[in-house]
Order: structure tokens, then C-alpha cells, then sequence
């Protein structure tokens, strides 16, 4: 018998906003923009200040994304959102200054590498664990939790040599620039000039001076590791080399892309973890087989890097976790000339977003797509590739997939192993998307230890 459940969602718009209703709307929530009719077509379009299509269709987001690429960069409204915080670093550059950095940065993330940092991702997971025993059968927010997590991962990776900073003060500056200075102004939805000042950024220069100081002075007292030891982050970027022009990055450069990795690789992580936490919880035979694997898997032990191939199912739990909530939901591109899309005509200038909550939760691709079903990934052959896409896809797919989905199998797995998860009546997370798609309220749960 299928669980009834059906986990909390984004409620989707039902009727025209207008320009001054798409503005309030976003900075609420980015996917209140999103049309509930994007669940059930191809390509939604409309205009609002500019015109715009919504692309929920594989093969419309593989041109999108893959074969036309060039054609579609990223909108304007994203890169002013972050460029005062991560500059020209991966996530924003365009064009030929992309290029070099992805292939300079590129040997950093490759599966050996990454292996090689699994022992600080089970260092973190068992330091949680011990946190987490002294909390055993109290209620505790999984977000707050797995953000302490995530983070002690990210700057243990990235400054891993650098010491002197605290850990504290740097994710709350993070945390103030993301929640105030991510938001949409109507300045934004009207493409007025970067020189209006924005007054939700108007505050956070200061932050932002903090923010950059702590990255480029642990670049400044970076020591040469031990020939023993094993290269961090940081380290990996300062050897890094475009192989075609031989162009390293310059102290800003390095920084933005620390940078970068700070916040996609600590935040991105633990919203997945935290809502797999939620979904678990309220599908407590999931949860069972998941502790099952899990336990016979480790036997007692921390998961690792090593452990991966034995968590088939965790890793499908995450999987599909991704698909019902992924943290980076929406995104948007500038067509620089004319195409067509799903039969529909697409013109110089127009806006083209990509909803990925919406395509997630389509009828046209998934069997009751709200609801949670692990097994929908234990064959991914069965899955189009363009359906589901929590990284993004294509040449700019997000570059540190496999670092993510490696911590967060070893979170899951170790506590998994060690605990059950128990919903509380009435504390239900709201899923809030400013810059990613946020447990508004926590992810509170009950503990039990096993």
C-alpha cells in the first residue's frame, strides 16, 4: 500500500502577476513566479516587461544547455546578483573567460581527487554524529544541522592549512549577503542600469569586504604542502593551469572561485540532506530499508568514499530527493538571437527560464511526480537525462556534482545508520527559493537512537 503523504510543495501560480506582482512574488519566492500549467506543458510563454518563455521540454533544455549554448548565457538578473559577491569566477564568465577557467579548474574535481578529501567528509559526519547522541529523542532542526555540517566540509577543503578565521563569522557573512542581497529589485525586472544603486544591496558592502578579505589572506599565507600530504581546494586551484593558453589565476581570480565553491559546495549539500531528512521521515518504510543498507554496509563503522558502491539505495534517496527538491530550482538565460523553441518563436533579447522544480514535477515525464519514490533511480537508464537536471547539464553543468553527491552519501549513510527519524505534528518546512530552494521555517524532526 502507497504511503499518502504527500511532501510539502511550492504553491505554483494559478493567474497573471503582472510586472509589480512578479516582483513581490519573486522576492517572497522565486517559484511563485512559476505557472502551475508548467507541470503539465512543454513551453509556457508570456511577458512581463520583457517577453519570456518557461522550458520544461528535454529536448528544448539539451539545445538550451548543450547544443546552442552559446546562444543562451545567463541573464542579466543573475550575474548582477552575484557578481559583487563572486566576481567573473566560473558561475558568472561567459565566452572565452569561462572557458579557460573551467579547464584550469577542471583536474581539481576529478574522482580521484575527490576520493582523496572523502576522510574530511567522514570526519564531519562523525563529528555530527556526536552532536546529534546528545540531542536523541529531543527535537532538532536537520537544516541547522546539516549547514554546521556542510560548512565545517567546505572550509575544511578549502582553507584546510589556513587556520586563524572563524568558522562562525564567515557563514554568518555568507548568510546576510544571501538573504539580503540575493532578492530581486523591480530595478532588475525592468533591466535598469547597474549604476541605480539597489537598496537591498546597499548594506552589505561591508560583509562582502569581510567576506573577500578571509579568502585572499589565506591565499596570501598559503604554505607549499608536505610532499605527503593531501592537496586541499585551495591548493589544487593555485596549481591549476589552463592547458591551452598555460594562464593560472591571478590572487582575485582564485578568490571569487574559493568563493564560489564556499557557498555552492556547503549550501547546496545541506538543503539535500535536510530535505531527505524531512522525506524520510515521513515515509518511515523507506527510511527502514534505507537504515537497512546502510547498516549492513558500514557495520557499525563511518561511511567513506569507499562505501559508496554498497549505498545503491542511499544514493537513489538522494537522488530523488534532488528531484523533488532541488536547491538550485530556477534559472534563467538571455537569448542573444533568434530561435525557436518547442515550435514557438524566440527572439533577440528575450528572457528563457528554466524551471527545474516545474520540469521535476511534470506529468508529461514523471508517474505521481509529487510523490517521494526512491526507486524511480535504482535504473537511470530508464530516466532521459534532460528530465532531471539538480546540476544543470551540458558543458556548464556544475562542476562540483560528484563532491556533493559523495558528502552527502556519507552524511546519510553514517546517520542513517545510527538513527531514526520521527516527523512532528505541525512542523512542516515551507520551501522558499530566493537564490536556492531553502526549508523556510527548519526541518524539524525528532531523534532516536538505534
Amino acid at each position: 500500500m502507497s504511503n499518502p503523504f504527500i511532501p510539502v510543495r511550492v504553491k505554483l501560480g494559478t493567474k497573471p502577476l503582472g510586472v509589480w506582482g512578479s516582483l513581490q512574488a519573486a522576492r517572497r519566492n522565486v517559484l511563485s513566479i512559476v505557472p502551475e500549467i508548467a507541470t503539465r506543458q512543454p513551453i509556457v510563454s508570456g511577458k512581463v516587461g520583457v517577453r519570456w518563455h518557461m522550458v520544461m521540454d528535454p529536448t528544448a533544455l539539451r539545445h538550451i544547455l548543450r547544443d546552442n549554448l552559446d546562444n543562451y548565457p545567463k541573464s542579466n538578473i543573475t550575474k548582477d546578483l552575484l557578481r559583487p559577491a563572486i566576481g567573473e569566477s566560473l558561475f558568472i564568465a561567459e565566452g572565452a573567460h569561462w572557458k579557460w577557467q573551467r579547464r584550469a579548474a577542471a583536474p581539481v574535481f576529478t574522482h580521484r581527487n575527490i576520493a582523496n578529501l572523502g576522510p574530511i567528509m567522514s570526519r564531519a559526519a562523525e563529528n555530527t554524529l556526536a552532536r546529534l547522541r546528545s540531542q536523541a529523542t529531543r527535537a532538532v532542526d536537520l537544516y541547522a544541522e546539516m549547514v554546521d555540517t556542510t560548512f565545517d566540509v567546505i572550509s575544511d577543503v578549502t582553507f584546510s592549512q589556513s587556520g586563524g578565521f572563524d568558522r562562525d563569522s564567515l557563514l554568518q557573512m555568507f548568510e546576510t549577503y544571501l538573504s539580503s542581497a540575493a532578492k530581486v529589485s523591480i530595478l532588475d525586472m525592468v533591466n535598469a542600469p547597474l549604476w541605480i544603486p539597489r537598496p537591498s544591496r546597499a548594506f552589505v558592502g561591508g560583509e562582502l569586504t569581510r567576506l573577500k578579505a578571509v579568502a585572499d589572506n589565506a591565499i596570501r599565507r598559503r604554505d607549499k604542502h608536505q610532499p605527503d600530504a593531501v592537496p586541499d581546494l585551495l591548493d589544487l586551484l593555485l596549481a591549476g593551469e589552463d592547458p591551452e593558453t598555460k594562464r593560472r589565476m591571478s590572487t582575485a581570480e582564485l578568490r571569487d572561485n574559493l568563493l564560489t565553491f564556499i557557498v555552492a559546495g556547503h549550501e547546496t549539500t545541506a538543503l539535500a540532506l535536510s530535505w531527505a531528512f524531512y522525506l524520510l521521515a515521513h515515509h518511515p518504510d523507506i527510511q527502514s530499508r534505507a537504515h537497512e543498507e546502510a547498516s549492513t554496509a558500514l557495520n557499525g563503522s563511518i561511511a567513506t568514499a569507499e562505501d559508496l558502491p554498497k549505498l545503491p539505495f542511499i544514493r537513489a534517496v538522494l537522488d530523488e530527493t534532488l528531484r523533488l527538491y532541488p536547491p538550485a530550482a530556477f534559472a534563467s538565460r538571455t537569448a542573444l538571437a533568434p530561435d525557436t523553441l518547442c515550435g514557438r518563436e524566440v527572439r533577440k533579447g528575450d528572457t528563457v527560464m528554466l524551471p527545474f522544480y516545474a520540469l521535476h514535477r511534470s506529468h508529461l515525464h514523471w508517474e505521481d511526480p509529487d510523490q517521494f519514490r526512491p526507486d524511480r533511480f535504482m535504473d537511470r537508464s530508464k530516466i532521459d537525462r534532460f528530465t532531471y537536471l539538480p546540476f544543470g547539464d551540458g558543458p556548464r553543468i556544475c562542476i562540483g556534482a560528484s563532491f556533493a553527491i559523495q558528502e552527502a552519501v556519507i552524511v546519510l549513510a553514517t546517520l542513517l545508520s545510527r538513527f531514526r527519524f520521527e516527523p512532528i505534528p505541525g512542523k512542516n518546512p515551507d520551501p522558499v527559493m530566493i537564490l536556492t530552494l531553502r526549508p523556510q521555517g527548519g526541518v524539524w524532526l525528532k531523534l532516536h537512537e538505534i
